[in-house]
């Protein structure tokens, strides 16, 4: 038995939603092996200069990050179909669209102009690419599906 077109869960917002969950927990996860999760991902000196200031900014950085990621799974999931109904859902996933896109575009760009690229920031420049154009076609979907019925 088909599902009608109100009950159909999006399925790129539950994509996108599900890679946050997963950045998420593996932000929190990563805590437990900070240094090398710290220099793995090109971050280290910036974590360095938060540790003089205090030890534990650092890990509570990481922490405040992981929330943000659960927060942008949490609407993605919302939006599609699945769960509570969260308040300005066309906003906030535009949004998170648009910083995954900038985000995204603008790393690839700046390091290519200055000739910083590796495989691994490009890697996180396409991924995160990917991502918020799942949000964004996956938003545009949810939200318009309406005018073309």
């Amino acid at each position: 038995m088909e599902r009608s077109d109100s009950e159909k869960k999006n399925i790129l917002l539950l994509i996108g939603g599900y890679i946050n969950y997963m950045i998420a927990v593996l932000h929190i996860v990563g805590l437990l092996w900070a240094d090398w999760m710290f220099r793995v991902t090109g971050i280290e000196k910036d974590m360095a200069e938060l540790a003089e200031i205090h030890v534990s900014l650092p890990y509570l950085l990481t922490i405040v990050v992981a929330v943000f990621f659960y927060l942008f799974g949490r609407y993605a999931l919302s939006a599609a179909g699945s769960g509570k109904k969260l308040p300005f859902l066309k906003i906030v996933n535009y949004s998170i669209a648009f910083i995954y896109l900038l985000r995204g575009i603008g790393e690839f760009f700046y390091d290519n102009l200055n000739d910083t690229s590796s495989v691994l920031e490009t890697s996180y420049s396409m991924i995160s690419i990917i991502v918020g154009l799942l949000y964004l076609v996956g938003t545009y979907q949810v939200f318009n599906s309406h005018k073309s019925k």
